[in-house]
């Protein structure tokens, strides 16, 4: 009654969203797991052992009041370590990460610049801040343009380490720059993060950069982790601010304790079997190249639709065969595509059989 002509109108223009339930047994080509450790039971059932050591099994409160667990503060410590960073900051999940970073970061005589293609958490949170500069989507002339007319107190960069929707890695140009104009580099690593990188680390670890004061890495565990909930990595300094003035992490109640010891365990499996998981990643891409003809740089792969209602329609299609992959629409992105995650864990004659499909709908 209140919003039925909203309603049609999104249903007519072919952007109408459901949520739905998908069959156990459907070949999965549109998740974020990249890994396939959303469903590794023998490294949830070591999570559990390992929160079943300690008396609490929920956080209870925020973490400044008493929300706080040993293993939040054992995931910190490990995820700040192996990428180099000086502290880590668990967070709930993503958007609540981009929310604090960007809203508690930029103070008013500062300004943000936010890549065009960022995503829409952090993009929610630039609307709280006052001085905001869009850039055209991963240019490093546009942005250094933008930044020699900058006369801010502080400068404030943020991008992504691969975006979420068309698969680009960040130019290794833009953390230099960061550094050359003196700004805040803001990475959102929530696909890269397992998915790039010598040890599978990111967009830091894929370009074997030394960790700079002035680099935060944000990312997600819901992802490659096979997890739920966020990380923040930056210096002592950052992270103590952001305990101070960062709303998400101030007043929400602290994330959830068996998720956290999930990640905890799936990073340190990630670490350990690094060159066989990015040989399998690897191997997938290189079957996207030679099936579609699609130069892919990272696991997501946007093959582009000439509008909303065929996105759905070839999503259709595949769904019936067994395929899962996402049909990605307006606003979203500026133009429809088929989202396409070639998983380590999807067997690649599978992989193969999609590729065909999708293949002939191209030709």
């Amino acid at each position: 009654m209140y919003f039925d002509n909203e309603l049609k109108a999104l249903k007519k223009a072919n952007r109408y969203r459901e949520i739905e339930l998908f069959d156990k047994d459907i070949i999965d080509l549109a998740s974020n797991d990249y890994l396939g450790l959303a469903s590794k039971k023998s490294k949830f059932k070591k999570a559990y052992e390992l929160v079943c050591e300690y008396d609490t099994f929920a956080p209870k409160a925020s973490l400044l009041v008493n929300g706080y667990h040993d293993i939040h503060k054992k995931f910190e410590e490990k995820i700040s370590k192996v990428n180099g960073f000086e502290a880590g900051q668990i967070v709930g999940s993503g958007f609540l990460a981009n929310l604090s970073l960007i809203e508690a970061l930029v103070r008013q005589k500062d300004e943000l610049f936010i890549d065009s293609e960022y995503h829409a958490s952090g993009v929610m949170a630039s609307k709280l801040v006052k001085n905001v500069t869009i850039f055209k989507h991963n240019s490093v002339e546009d942005l250094e343009q933008k930044l020699k007319q900058s006369n801010s107190k502080r400068k404030i960069i943020a991008i992504e380490g691969v975006y979420s929707m068309s698969g680009d890695i960040a130019k290794k140009e833009i953390f230099e720059l960061a550094c050359r104009y003196d700004a805040l580099l803001i990475v959102d690593e929530a696909h890269s993060s397992g998915t790039i990188g010598k040890h599978l680390l990111g967009v830091f670890d894929y370009y074997d950069l030394e960790i700079k004061p002035n680099f935060i890495k944000m990312g997600t565990l819901g992802k490659a982790y096979g997890s739920y909930g966020a990380y923040i990595l930056s210096s002592l300094e950052i992270k103590e601010f952001l305990v101070n003035r960062a709303k998400p992490i101030i007043y929400s109640t602290a994330p959830s304790v068996i998720d956290t010891a999930l990640a905890l365990v799936n990073l340190k499996y990630i670490l350990k079997n690094s060159p066989k998981l990015s040989a399998k990643l690897s191997n997938r891409r290189a079957l996207v190249r030679e099936f579609l003809g699609i130069d892919v740089q990272s696991q997501i792969v946007p093959i582009p639709q000439p509008s909303n209602k065929e996105a759905k329609r070839v999503q259709k299609v595949l769904l019936d065969k067994g395929y899962l992959v996402g049909a990605i629409r307006q606003p979203t992105v500026d133009v429809p595509i088929l989202r396409l995650i070639p998983r380590a864990s999807v067997r690649v004659k599978e992989l193969q059989k999609v590729l065909e499909l999708i293949k002939e709908f191209n030709d």
